[in-house]
């Protein structure tokens, strides 16, 4: 039990958007209820059933993102659930529904994106404004009072979407750092660990073929002593705008070294990662320069075995890597798929 819940809160830790779906449905089910069975009790069953139609269709959104990890849809499915009951409620009571409006203002630029939360309040403001128009004293008691409600209302609904689009915009970059090399753009590490466990599970349960390459560029270090490390830095950047090149695009690279690299290679058996190698070995010895002449690459591949642990399966392409570099460099050696593990040997670089 202790597990499972510290498996939850790391979850919510690391994804924010379903943090915030969570806690505002928490919010929305605790909140709303005790409205739904009030109104139920003395009689006003439209207004008790739009809010047993929010709670519930809350708990359904939530759930759903927690299962299916998308946090997009259940986002803009309760901001229209709830713009449409709280438009209803506020037709419904009048004035006194008017108190729901703004927050839900903040509640849909939390769970939609800036732009769809906008359309939806714009549309509940407008919605409201033709009732009372249509049916004059259902809602506002003047037309004064209407205008002051669009104008207050219209501002907070302003200066929310300012706010949640500078909010998303922080969050998408910081998101971008926290996964990609800053120098080179390919994804990092910490990027790389969780893309191969991820690879593992989608061979165990749906059986996708993966392939690896892991890819050292040949006397890196004498082109940092020799001409510095701002030249080396630019031949990292021409190696990696090379390799994502004349890559497919679905294939992902990392940075998880100094000059190392690893390329993931979805949808792909033992001769389509021969194939790979060899190629983007020749693209790189025929396209990749540096001040003393062009730069050459040693590379390891291997793929992934049923049942294998993604660290041995990386483990297997490093000692590929290995050999290539200790039988002369500038070549691709691929791990035979039909030797048992356990009869390699671990070789450190």
């Amino acid at each position: 039990m202790a597990l499972k819940t510290t498996r939850l809160l790391k979850r919510l830790r690391e994804d924010f958007q379903l943090s915030i779906i969570t806690l505002m449905g928490l919010f929305g089910v605790l909140g709303i209820s005790p409205y739904a069975l009030y109104r139920l009790l003395h009689g006003n069953y439209l207004v008790g059933i739009a809010d047993i139609i929010i709670v519930l269709s809350t708990i359904l959104a939530v759930l759903y993102a927690w299962h299916t990890r998308d946090t997009v849809k259940p986002g803009i499915f309760l901001t229209a659930v709830f713009s449409v009951s709280a438009t209803l409620i506020a037709i419904n009571l009048g004035v006194n529904g008017l108190f729901w409006i703004y927050p839900l203002i903040l509640f849909n630029f939390f769970m939609a994106p800036p732009g769809k939360a906008l359309l939806a309040t714009v549309l509940v403001m407008l919605s409201l404004a033709a009732h009372a128009l249509l049916v004059p004293g259902s809602v506002f008691d003047s037309h004064y009072q209407m205008v002051s409600f669009l104008v207050t209302g219209m501002m907070a609904s302003m200066l929310s979407f300012i706010f949640a689009l500078r909010t998303r915009t922080q969050r998408d970059q910081l998101q971008l750092l926290a996964i990609h090399d800053p120098l080179t753009g390919a994804r990092n590490r910490r990027a790389m660990n969780e893309e191969l466990k991820i690879a593992v599970a989608s061979h165990r349960r749906h059986r996708d073929r993966f392939g690896l390459l892991v890819m050292d560029l040949d006397h890196f270090k004498q082109i940092n002593d020799r001409f510095g490390h701002h030249v080396g830095d630019q031949v990292l950047m021409a190696f990696v705008e090379l390799i994502q090149r004349d890559s497919r695009k679905e294939d992902r690279l990392f940075r998880f070294g100094g000059e190392e690299f690893l390329l993931l290679l979805p949808n792909t058996e033992l001769d389509g990662l021969h194939a790979a190698a060899q190629h983007l070995r020749q693209c790189v010895a025929e396209g990749l320069k540096s001040p003393g002449g062009p730069v050459t690459v040693s590379i390891g591949g291997a793929v992934l075995r049923s049942g294998e642990h993604w660290e041995s399966w990386l483990q297997r392409a490093d000692e590929c890597l290995y050999r290539a570099k200790s039988e002369g460099r500038n070549r691709a050696v691929i791990d035979d798929e039909q030797r048992p593990a356990a009869a390699q040997t671990a070789s450190g670089r």
